[in-house]
């Protein structure tokens, strides 16, 4: 490790700090470098390694600060008093609450203080001439340019070059953005004949930006009906050389990387492309590619692609009901479980548990093959063991309860972001839908354990013989 954060904290004690950084730009999936457990003290320690200067997250339970961290530094952090029950006032997954950390020791041309004094000037310049620079009322160049002029001289380039090209690369994209340059004259200025520097974020940023949208939603050169019949034949040849019409696209590894970008776009547009072909496609590329960056987006492209994938297989976890006891979720496998996420003191759980107590004798009888297991997300484990044990409700729900124990990790890789959430899963463990009807719907009368036929066709167009397939 070339990189150290030694962490002081006011009120910590006791819970877990990880430390996040992104694999890369084009799928920003959070990988875990380091972890510790706040001591009694307060303090904690985390390490990592980087050659070059990278976005960080530090996150403790489901709060969390980033910045940028250069090789070779040691950061010293403090946390003042916070208030950690924030998350049971307001939904901080939909309306985050950042760590207010504070950096001791940092000098003058630390590119996270120029960073902020940069965005800063920015953001209040765009603001504060909104009504000339708003796309729908055609944005003024004139107003771009002074806010390029104000920008150099309340923030110029320092002695650090990872700010210069932050700043740099962002007002490229901006100018971009605001339609003030073409594709073509923006590609000529910053990408033509340059190396691709997949290890710089800001550059990223710009390249990702320049080509988002242009392939997998059509151009001049390749409608999206002829990008959807390429993939719908896995006809990866012909996609490349289609993309080789574009005179920005002659370059060969800039063409595999606008298609690697194109690709994984499409994956989130079914209605247009088949999942399972993009992700062939996607590993035809990496089996064919020269190019080393492009192998390691291509495995983490597949890898979020599964964990995307409606039909993947949850991971397992183990948690305490309301005696303490252990229970594993893997122990309902073969059944249908219906999964759900709450908190007991909200309305909107209260509701939805009233309406699981009143279907459930019919929907988990004892020849059923259904169960529904309820986790607990207050904070406090006294909380589901008082409305279980205490209150008068608590006798009417007659099913598995378990308390989520702090486990912040479980409720991310479960994507809960508010409460109460449902999930299906199958008797083979698989999440059964993207997203799981509640029981206001009604749907426990209707779930598909109620018959072991699949499931109907989408049917419309009735005709005199009845309905028609799609």
């Amino acid at each position: 490790p070339n990189i150290t954060f030694n962490g002081r904290t006011e009120n910590g004690a006791g819970r877990r700090v990880q430390l996040l950084r992104y694999s890369d730009q084009l799928t920003m999936r959070e990988g875990q470098e380091d972890e510790d457990e706040i001591g009694s003290d307060g303090t904690f320690s985390l390490q990592c390694y980087s050659n070059y200067p990278m976005l960080v997250v530090v996150q403790i339970e489901n709060y969390s600060q980033s910045f940028y961290a250069e090789p070779g530094r040691t950061y010293d952090m403090f946390l003042p008093e916070f208030d950690w029950a924030i998350d049971e006032k307001m939904n901080v997954n939909l309306a985050p609450v950042a760590l207010p950390f504070v950096f001791n020791n940092l000098p003058d041309d630390e590119p996270n203080v120029s960073i902020s004094r940069f965005d800063a000037v920015v953001d209040s310049f765009i603001y504060a001439n909104r009504l000339h620079l708003e796309f729908h009322l055609r944005p003024d160049p004139l107003y771009f340019d002074t806010l390029v002029q104000v920008v150099n001289e309340l923030v110029p380039d320092t002695k650090n070059e990872f700010f210069n090209r932050y700043k740099h690369y962002r007002l490229a994209a901006l100018r971009y953005e605001f339609h003030f340059i073409s594709r073509t004259k923006l590609f000529e200025q910053e990408i033509k004949d340059k190396p691709i520097l997949y290890y710089d974020e800001n550059y990223m940023h710009l390249f990702l930006t320049l080509f988002r949208n242009s392939v997998s939603k059509g151009s001049r050169y390749l409608s999206q009906r002829q990008v959807a019949e390429f993939v719908e034949r896995e006809a990866l040849g012909n996609l490349m050389d289609s993309l080789g019409l574009d005179p920005l696209l002659r370059n060969e590894q800039v063409r595999e990387m606008v298609a690697l970008q194109a690709l994984s776009e499409a994956y989130y547009r079914p209605f247009y492309f088949r999942s399972e072909k993009v992700k062939r496609m996607i590993a035809t590329i990496g089996q064919r590619t020269k190019f080393k960056e492009h192998k390691r987006l291509i495995e983490n492209l597949l890898v979020k692609f599964a964990e995307d994938d409606v039909n993947s297989v949850l991971p397992d976890f183990t948690l305490p009901d309301v005696d303490k006891r252990r229970v594993s979720l893997s122990s309902f496998k073969g059944k249908w479980i219906y999964l759900s996420f709450v908190r007991v003191g909200e309305a909107a759980s209260q509701a939805e548990l009233a309406t699981m107590a009143h279907f459930h004798d019919s929907v988990c009888g004892d020849s059923s093959n259904v169960v529904f297991v309820t986790v607990d997300c207050d904070r406090e484990f006294q909380t589901m063991y008082h409305a279980l044990k205490n209150s008068r409700r608590g006798a009417d729900y007659k099913w598995t309860w378990l308390h989520f124990d702090g486990n912040y990790a479980l409720l991310q890789r479960y994507k809960v972001a508010s409460y109460p959430t449902f999930i299906l899963l199958n008797p083979n463990g698989e999440r059964q839908y993207s997203v799981t009807p509640s029981p206001a719907t009604g749907f426990l009368m209707r779930g598909p354990w109620r018959s072991n036929e699949p499931p109907a066709k989408p049917r419309f167009f009735l005709d005199e013989y009845g309905a028609k397939d799609r």
